[in-house]
């Protein structure tokens, strides 16, 4: 029986080419865009699951709350907060910090530590160094191959991964006792080898280093023991026993802040465990590594991906029941013979079946070859696999939902046939569910559709807003190269700076502490005209006396600061002159400004706002003042022409004149494009997918249009022998279709804004959804389904009438 169940389906298929192709590749797209986003999903899901102690890690965060009710939060804590809690927590099983820095160049010294550090082999490490105690490798495990947690506790030690000790010595066997030097100050000795840092953790640390080093150089790594310093680069994790709640330990935290910080009645302090589980889809703290994702995005992915599922399920059903009234002869027959209604369903079921399991084949395929893009498209690994147990089970499922969607419902009206009308051909559209079903799976596929072409438009037209928007400063042909300010590199700041504005291409120079627009966001609390602190934050950014003409800031009050080694006079934006609730920017220029707890230093210049930050963030109340020792970047502003020759002169120049150092540059708008990075990801897949989905649209259209084109064959043959044109013909097939997407678009408009605005609150600088985005979407379906239908119906319309009526 299933035997002859599988020859009639196969028979069925191929004498219905058209259709099954069209219901194949629309099913195969699908899956396949499905799949995708399902490894994606999974891959974001199971971030650090691997780790033993997983439901049981817990990060020690900050946050706090002014007078004023501005709140304030920070994943880190001050460093002496983290003796402290393992003096007053003795239930904790164990409790580690983990410090971390921006960048670091790596000095490869070999088994000399005192090798000429000129001559060695240099590299620039981003992100991946972590100082940390033995205690972290009991929290968060890994395999060892040589030494053990234990060499850890002693300053000057190091621990590498298999990967970085191959990079930096060839083999890792040999790294073992090797001698490195952090930032040309620091040694440090190898002393043990663990296994790479998981693509999915948030710990991405391939380099180790004792805390006590972090402890004993404050210069170079920015340890502090004030109890009012908090950094994002300073955490602590700690593992609970089983037996002891989370809930528990956060109810002493109060008394623990109460007992060690200043208490003050205009800024209240909290501390709050925030489990290993909740960090990666966490935005208000962030990761460790900066990998955060939000869940909302991934969700919003999951459901395009099911949207998309059903929308080709649905050209399954509009082409099976539109089908099914040429099937009624055989259904009829099948009855009379003896059929049961459970066969004839079975049959259709079985033919279902046979399409979608032909479509996952297909998809499999077709996600495999685009399986080496997915990395451009999505944060995850280009190393990533397609195939997994939780493919197969996810592809099961998919076989065996799809099937039952897509054909349940034809199997149920052609089982239904009464034997009689069928074998006289009284079937109609009728018959089989009607015009309004598919009229209505229509505008549910548009509507799918539209909310896709809306959400595209607007994302592309707000990354298009970010990437052109007025930042308040010049951020065309700025060229960032490290600048050293210790003790080392002092004398070779000026010479450098000098040479550099003797090249015609040059336009100026100056060393900072970064960037106009940058992820720093180095803060203090303050006080202004010999007053007590506000109760709010000032942020900061240190610069020479060429800082402002470099960025162009503009300057709406006073003058620039003067050239000075330490911070003498102060420059303020708008945002700040605001918030002090001053009238203008005037009057803020003459008075005084106390940055943290130094001494009172005059205000001679107010700069016009800009955005040191990205558009997703508040202006902020800013100082910009000279203080040397915090330079550690060199700013070249050059001509647009010869960029090329001009970049390559300046990093001779840098390497001649700091020879012991690793060279990297890079151009300030690739800091920005760098803050936009998920957002620009999910415009692009919201291009891919409202793609793929007015491709399905188009092929259920068209495979209808074909439908309606040979039902009505007699009709347009005597429509045009009564004078019917082509265009009215033309007409006659398109207008339905254009009623339908009408009120596909009725029903998404309010759902896509609703979505979009939404979205759009990821950024405090947007653009407003206005009637034009919702215009240009419709027009847009509109004369997609148009030319789909246009062909058919235009084929249609020329067709010789006599073929058609020739049989009358």
């Amino acid at each position: 029986m299933i035997k002859n169940y599988f020859r009639i389906a196969i028979r069925n298929l191929v004498r219905y080419k058209g259709y099954t192709a069209i219901n194949i590749s629309g099913l195969a797209i699908g899956i396949a865009a499905c799949l995708l986003i399902f490894v994606v999903v999974q891959y974001e899901l199971s971030y650090d699951k691997f780790q033993p102690n997983y439901d049981r890690v817990y990060r020690v965060v900050s946050s706090g709350k002014s007078s004023s009710g501005k709140v304030s939060t920070n994943p880190g804590i001050p460093c002496p907060a983290y003796d402290a809690l393992k003096a007053d927590f003795p239930q904790f099983e164990k409790i580690a910090a983990l410090a971390s820095t921006s960048e670091s160049q790596i000095t490869i010294l070999g088994t000399n530590a005192n090798s000429d550090v000129t001559t060695s082999k240099k590299l620039i490490e981003e992100g991946n160094i972590g100082f940390t105690q033995p205690e972290y490798f009991d929290i968060f495990k890994m395999k060892w191959f040589a030494g053990s947690p234990a060499s850890l506790a002693r300053p000057g030690t190091a621990v590498l991964d298999q990967k970085t000790a191959i990079k930096y010595f060839g083999d890792w066997q040999q790294a073992m006792n090797q001698f490195i030097k952090l930032d040309n100050a620091v040694l440090v000795q190898v002393v043990g080898i663990i296994e790479d840092a998981k693509p999915n953790s948030d710990f991405p640390i391939s380099f180790f280093v004792s805390y006590e080093t972090f402890k004993q150089n404050p210069d170079y790594f920015n340890y502090s023991p004030e109890w009012g310093s908090i950094s994002s680069n300073h955490q602590v994790y700690i593992l609970l026993p089983k037996n002891v709640t989370a809930q528990s330990i956060s109810a002493q935290l109060p008394a623990f802040i109460k007992k060690h910080y200043e208490q003050s009645d205009r800024f209240t302090r909290f501390h709050t465990l925030q489990p290993l589980k909740e960090m990666h889809f966490d935005q208000t703290y962030g990761t460790f590594g900066d990998h955060s994702t939000s869940k909302n995005i991934l969700w919003t992915l999951a459901l395009i991906g099911v949207l998309i599922i059903v929308m080709a399920s649905i050209n399954f059903v509009n082409l099976s029941t539109a089908q099914a009234v040429g099937r009624s002869k055989e259904v009829g027959i099948r009855k009379v013979l003896g059929s049961q209604r459970g066969q004839l369903i079975a049959q259709v079921l079985g033919e279902t079946f046979l399409i979608v399991l032909i479509g996952i084949i297909l998809a499999i395929g077709i996600a495999t070859l685009a399986m080496p893009f997915l990395s451009r498209v999505a944060s995850v690994p280009a190393t990533i696999s397609l195939f997994s147990i939780g493919t197969v089970l996810f592809l099961v499922a998919v076989l065996i939902s799809v099937t039952l969607l897509s054909g349940i419902y034809p199997a149920l009206i052609v089982s239904g046939f009464r034997p009689a009308l069928a074998l006289k051909s009284k079937i109609t559209s009728a018959n089989v569910g009607g015009i309004s079903l598919r009229r209505i799976l229509v505008v549910t596929q548009f509507s799918i559709s539209q909310v896709l072409i809306i959400g595209t438009i607007v994302a592309v037209s707000q990354m298009n807003y970010v990437r052109n928007a007025d930042l308040g400063f010049d951020k065309e042909a700025v060229f960032v190269v490290p600048g050293y300010s210790d003790s080392v590199n002092l004398a070779r700041m000026q010479p450098f700076k000098q040479q550099l504005l003797q090249n015609a291409n040059v336009l100026s120079v100056a060393f900072a502490s970064d960037e106009a627009s940058s992820d720093n966001n180095w803060a203090s609390n303050f006080g202004f005209d010999h007053k007590e602190d506000e109760d709010y934050a000032v942020f900061h950014k240190f610069g020479d006396e060429d800082y402002i003409k470099t960025f162009g800031l503009q300057l709406v009050a006073g003058r620039n600061y003067q050239p000075s080694d330490t911070s003498r006079e102060v420059v303020i934006n708008e945002t700040l002159v605001k918030k002090l609730g001053l009238k203008s920017p005037d009057e803020a220029v003459g008075k005084t400004i106390r940055i943290g707890h130094q001494t009172w230093l005059p205000v001679v210049g107010v700069v016009k706002d800009f955005h040191m930050n990205s558009l997703k963030e508040e202006l902020k109340p800013l100082t910009i003042t000279s203080r040397q020792r915090f330079y550690y970047v060199a700013a070249v502003k050059v001509r647009t022409a010869n960029l090329t020759q001009t970049t390559a002169a300046v990093q001779k120049l840098w390497e001649k004149t700091y020879p012991e150092y690793a060279f990297r540059g890079h151009f300030a708008d690739e800091t920005i494009d760098l803050f936009y990075r998920q957002e620009t990801q999910l415009a692009l897949l919201y291009k891919i997918f409202a793609g793929i989905a007015i491709f399905i649209s188009c092929l259920g259209l068209y495979g209808l249009v074909s439908f309606m084109a040979a039902q009505k064959t007699k009709e347009v043959g005597i429509r045009k022998v009564l004078g019917a044109s082509v265009g009215s013909i033309v007409y006659m097939f398109s207008r339905e279709f254009t009623i339908l997407i009408a009120l596909a678009f009725v029903i998404s408009a309010p759902i896509a804004w609703y979505v979009m605005k939404n979205w759009l609150q990821n950024f405090q600088f947007q653009i407003s959804v206005g009637w034009g985005v919702f215009a240009l979407a419709i027009v847009s379906s509109i004369i997609i389904a148009w030319i789909t239908v246009g062909y058919k119906a235009i084929k249609a319309a020329v067709a010789n009438p006599v073929k058609s009526l020739r049989s009358e």
